[in-house]
């Protein structure tokens, strides 16, 4: 349920493009911005948000573009990570604090990188979730590599022809997609096969985790048959025409203060290589200022919802010290 005290207000970020913002904790605190992932909403953040309130910080989290209450674009070529740090730049200018921290989960996490990495004068340290940095190789795009290792069966693959995710998707029932994906536990990525479909790719029997009430479902599920799942799956549709925009930042380092929390069972940690990378340097050479690296055990992907107290420690013990 959406805890005591939160505010919602949209905001404009860039011209005709509102965002719907959450806001929980006194207005003169210093600002966290909370970036959500795939298939998530502001509604990701609620147990952060209440504890950071708590700690007199001031909570932000939008519904990224294309989500929940927040406008969408038509165009798949509107969802690149320049135009969502570009939102992000505009939300932070709409707080008017001259830095804030930043939190960011699966794409958000991404997307916080990106943000660190373009205008590191915007923030103070950051927390990312899941997804660890890799700056731009002039080898090939993230798709290219992914398609290489998995070949096209990889769902990000999927992922890329309009329609075809979205036709899959309407297959489902919308409480029982959110509880199936929230769900998922097997550390690997979701390959599938022709005859299969994200969701039965998934090793979830669409029961509600533990960690979620059946309220919680209905948030999603509301939210989700109003929006549908384009605008989130547009982020997967410019994967490559991220990695064209972003030559000049081939190799680049992020420098901003960092602390990095993954799951064991994030089917993110468990793809070929990037436990070497996180553990032995890899990570660190890229991040120069990671100060710490915390892996949970027996925690998959929505690690801020499964485990939300220990979470919401780590990001406020951690910027307690700026």
């Amino acid at each position: 349920m959406e805890p005591e005290g939160v505010r919602h207000r949209m905001v404009e970020v860039a011209k005709g493009l509102r965002l719907h913002v959450a806001e929980a904790g006194p207005e003169d605190g210093p600002a966290v911005l909370l970036v959500h992932g795939f298939p998530d909403l502001w509604y990701g953040w609620r147990h952060q948000m209440a504890a950071l309130a708590a700690r007199g910080f001031r909570a932000v989290a939008p519904d990224m573009r294309g989500y929940g209450d927040s406008d969408a674009p038509p165009s798949a070529a509107s969802y690149t990570t320049f135009h969502l740090v570009g939102d992000l730049v505009a939300l932070i200018a709409d707080l008017a604090q001259p830095q804030v921290f930043v939190v960011g989960h699966d794409w958000g996490a991404l997307v916080a990188w990106h943000l660190c990495l373009l205008r590191p004068d915007l923030v103070r340290a950051l927390v990312n979730l899941s997804v660890a940095y890799h700056p731009r190789s002039s080898e090939g795009s993230p798709l290219q590599a992914i398609r290489a290792l998995c070949g096209e069966d990889h769902y990000m693959c999927r992922f890329q022809e309009p329609g075809v995710a979205e036709a899959e998707f309407a297959l489902y029932d919308m409480s029982h997609k959110f509880k199936t994906v929230f769900g998922m536990r097997k550390p690997a990525p979701p390959i599938l096969p022709k005859d299969k479909t994200f969701f039965d790719s998934l090793d979830s029997d669409g029961t509600c985790p533990p960690w979620l009430s059946e309220e919680d479902i209905s948030y999603y599920a509301d939210k989700f048959e109003k929006t549908g799942f384009t605008g989130g799956l547009n982020y997967y549709r410019c994967m490559d025409l991220n990695w064209e925009l972003s030559a000049p930042w081939t190799g680049a380092p992020v420098k901003v203060a960092t602390k990095f929390i993954v799951g064991d069972l994030d089917v993110t940690y468990n793809v070929p290589g990037v436990k070497d990378y996180i553990h032995k340097g890899g990570l660190k050479a890229n991040v120069p200022n990671l100060e710490d690296v915390v892996v949970m055990e027996g925690v998959s992907h929505f690690c801020n919802q499964e485990k939300p107290n220990e979470v919401s420690d780590h990001i406020c013990e951690f910027f307690s010290k700026f």
